[in-house]
């Protein structure tokens, strides 16, 4: 019976790579139905392992190339504000700080899609699919200086996401905090 479930765990993989890469839960589906021209992929091949596995990646990269060609004009545009963003350091949460092991799989997906689209699918490429810069620079059509870019600035984007959902605030936002109250009184 595990077999059978494997092929529908991954196809749930896919569309959930799919949708994290485009943010658009029809276009991710889309990109999966397109990748595997809507048949669900089968990996299942008992005699030969080393088959089953070579499938799979190559379907991984098969769905992740029709997922950014589905947002390629927002890829570009967002590239393009990536590129020109000054490099600023926002705070980050204190270096003890760890991720709560009770984060969600829904808290992962929020705090990935609250990050603009270019340093969302560098971040999802290089760190989540393990990609090289220069294989993420290849996919995305980028030069690797902007993808090594890119990827600090998601990296920074989802460590603080991820610790405000966990309570964390910054200096900066609990200084406007005390300022605003201070406004009311």
């Amino acid at each position: 019976m595990q077999t059978l479930d494997q092929p529908n765990e991954r196809t749930a993989e896919f569309y959930w790579l799919a949708f994290l890469l485009t943010g658009q839960r029809e276009s991710g589906a889309d990109a999966v139905i397109e990748a595997f021209a809507g048949d669900a992929p089968e990996f299942a091949d008992a005699a030969n392992p080393f088959f089953a596995t070579w499938m799979q990646a190559w379907s991984r990269k098969v769905v992740i190339s029709k997922a950014l060609t589905a947002i390629r004009d927002e890829l570009a545009e967002s590239a393009r504000q990536t590129q020109s963003k000054r490099a600023e350091k926002p705070a980050l949460p204190p270096r003890n700080w760890s991720l709560d092991p009770g984060t969600s799989k829904i808290q992962l997906e929020r705090a990935l899609l609250a990050i603009d689209v270019f340093p969302r699918c560098v971040l999802l490429l290089a760190t989540f699919e393990k990609a090289s810069l220069d294989d993420a620079a290849t996919l995305l059509n980028a030069n690797r200086d902007l993808v090594r870019k890119a990827h600090a600035v998601g990296l920074r984007e989802l460590t603080g996401n991820l610790a405000r959902m966990q309570g964390w605030t910054s200096a900066a936002g609990s200084s406007f905090v005390i300022t605003s109250e201070m406004q009311h009184a």
